[in-house]
């Protein structure tokens, strides 16, 4: 049976994203405002076992600065012009739709497509990353892939059977020509190929999340992670931010807890590990979530400063990324250029 979500529900979901995004992502607030104007409630989620396998099928979400699109935001279309490039060129129609990142704003990115498409409860990450080239229908190298984003006054770029690195430079420079983020669909797969190439139930995992916070805002920070099903990894005061040595758009935040360990929590764009006295407590692909301590919300990597009171949570991983040591190379803190954040698998 289907998901059957209500426009009520959009802050227990955006609440469930934000833990997922791992500090990045961007916040889902500005995708639930958009929704929560339609008049489409309710909506139908569907898993992936409801569907015909031979569907055709293609992934959305925002691409760029989530910052810059809170300040142009985006209309009531985003995708369209990306989803028609890839339906004319490939001459099928994507009935299904799903998302190619699991958290943060583009969580909820597929049901601004409700009125036109089914919606399919699987992603392309299960968490937030940074790069296009981390979207697991690429990793897998599936073939016949058709990749699309908007460049601005009508225009469209698009990559023919999409490699993964082609994706990530030719795209992510078109999008800068459309002010710094764009709507981005990838097609060319059926629901099918979500099976074996996608992470299953995130809509389902966020809303769960999200229903766990509200219920939980008055624990203790370890009681708070057993009702996450994760793990606490520690409290303290956030003193001090240093450029990670070696490692571009890479920094480190010192935390200090009461017991006087000593947190070095690694981030980019998202939260990629974090090391206690030395040794590694987390590591990417694992989702690092940081908590203020007072509002329990999920923080941005960008909202940290010194002197902030932070709980810092480990949520599993989705079982994908480990399944295979190629999948996992593409998310693990190597992957960027830093050394000793390994975690076991």
């Amino acid at each position: 049976m289907p998901l059957t979500l209500q426009a009520a529900d959009l802050p227990t979901l955006s609440r469930g994203f934000a833990l997922l995004g791992s500090g990045g992502g961007g916040s889902p607030h500005v995708a639930q405002l958009i929704l929560a104007q339609s008049d489409r409630w309710p909506i139908a989620v569907h898993s992936l076992d409801e569907l015909e396998p031979a569907t055709p099928c293609v992934a959305v979400g925002y691409i760029g600065s989530t910052l810059l699109l809170e300040e142009r935001l985006p209309d009531a279309e985003p995708f369209t012009p990306a989803i028609a490039a890839i339906e004319r060129w490939l001459g099928v129609e994507s009935s299904a739709v799903c998302s190619i990142e699991g958290a943060g704003l583009n969580g909820l990115s597929t049901l601004q497509l409700a009125p036109h498409r089914t919606i399919v409860d699987a992603d392309c990450m299960g968490r937030a990353l940074p790069d296009l080239d981390q979207i697991s229908l690429l990793v897998d190298a599936l073939p016949g892939l058709v990749a699309a984003t908007s460049t601005g006054a009508g225009g469209v770029a698009l990559v023919d059977g999409a490699r993964p690195e082609d994706v990530e430079r030719v795209l992510r420079t078109a999008t800068s020509c459309n002010g710094g983020w764009a709507g981005f669909a990838l097609g060319g797969f059926q629901v099918g190929d979500l099976v074996d190439h996608a992470i299953p139930g995130g809509m389902k995992r966020a809303q769960s999340l999200g229903r766990a916070m509200l219920a939980a805002d008055a624990l203790r920070p370890k009681d708070l992670a057993m009702a996450l099903h994760g793990s606490l990894l520690g409290v303290g005061r956030v003193v001090a931010i240093t450029p990670e040595p070696g490692a571009a758009a890479a920094h480190s935040y010192d935390v200090r807890t009461d017991g006087a360990d000593v947190l070095r929590l690694v981030a980019r764009s998202e939260f990629i590990g974090l090391l206690c006295n030395g040794v590694v407590a987390a590591a990417s692909p694992t989702i690092i979530t940081v908590l203020d301590t007072v509002s329990r919300a999920a923080l941005q990597v960008d909202e940290l400063a010194v002197g902030k009171d932070v709980i810092i949570l480990g949520l599993p991983a989705a079982a994908w990324w480990g399944s295979d040591s190629r999948r996992l190379a593409r998310v693990r803190p190597s992957r960027w250029g830093i050394a000793g954040l390994e975690e076991e698998w």
